[in-house]
């Protein structure tokens, strides 16, 4: 690809890459370097498609809308026939991440999610593992229905705006992402700080880069190579401390051995 005219560049085709995790959608001048700094790393056109949900960007992979997209583990997972396992990003030095339950910090009645029975509980998205599947697997583990559980839930559509629900109050519990919790403690502490972490769940495989299985084989290893190489580079790894990341792995189909037992128990696999 090295050394390509422009016009032989833009004739290559545009990269379309999904972006879901919701707390970037508050970082614009940040999503804007990273697409910029793979556009030049690739040699070609990369669009950036942000959506508020999981299901839209479930929905545009399944419509080959999308070449790539960074997604949720348990999308990863419903979309397996459709999609291949490119990377998965470094957290803290490993492809791992867990869920939170969060309470309001002045709250010190709570000290697991048996405690929020029949309470308001603030939900994610109904596609997020950690946000979603854990906290209801984690109630199943306790012989209850989550159906029932609490006596009201809702979903924000972002992990960030949990937090919000639960500090302001409008929520008196809810599932968060580690990773966005733990980043939020970085970029907004005094938000992350009105909440108070009460509950961890195991370990689960980072939310992975995956590949529409239509994208050649080509494209394939010049998106892997460019992930992996990301943390060789100064401008790399500028961004990946911005990102919180540590750089990207390889992965493995089993670091979501964990996700698929819980949706197996709920029917889902």
């Amino acid at each position: 690809m090295i050394g390509l005219t422009r016009k032989a560049w833009a004739d290559a085709g545009k990269i379309r890459v999904g972006m879901t995790p919701a707390f970037l959608h508050d970082q614009h001048g940040l999503l804007d370097e990273w697409r910029e700094y793979m556009s030049a790393s690739l040699l070609r056109p990369v669009e950036f498609v942000k959506r508020d949900s999981y299901r839209e960007t479930m929905d545009l992979l399944r419509l080959e809308k999308l070449d790539f997209a960074w997604i949720c583990d348990y999308p990863y997972l419903h979309l397996k026939q459709e999609v291949r396992l490119l990377a998965v990003p470094l957290y803290k030095g490993r492809p791992y991440y867990r869920s939170y339950l969060i309470v309001r910090k002045d709250n010190t009645q709570v000290s697991s999610i048996a405690d929020l029975s029949g309470s308001v509980f603030a939900y994610a998205d109904p596609y997020s593992n950690t946000g979603y599947l854990s906290p209801r697997y984690e109630i199943r583990k306790l012989g209850r229905d989550p159906a029932s559980f609490f006596r009201k839930t809702f979903f924000t559509w972002s992990h960030r705006k949990v937090v919000e629900a639960v500090a302001s109050g409008l929520a008196q519990g809810g599932a968060v992402d580690s990773y966005v919790r733990d980043t939020l403690l970085h970029v907004e502490p005094a938000l992350a700080l009105r909440t108070r972490v009460v509950w961890r769940s195991p370990e689960y495989g980072f939310p992975p880069f995956v590949s529409h299985r239509s994208v050649s084989a080509a494209d394939f290893q010049l998106m892997q190579r460019h992930l992996l190489d990301t943390s060789a580079s100064e401008k790399g790894r500028s961004l990946l401390a911005r990102l919180n990341l540590d750089g990207f792995t390889i992965g493995s189909q089993a670091l979501y051995d964990g996700v698929a037992r819980m949706m197996r128990a709920f029917g889902e696999a």
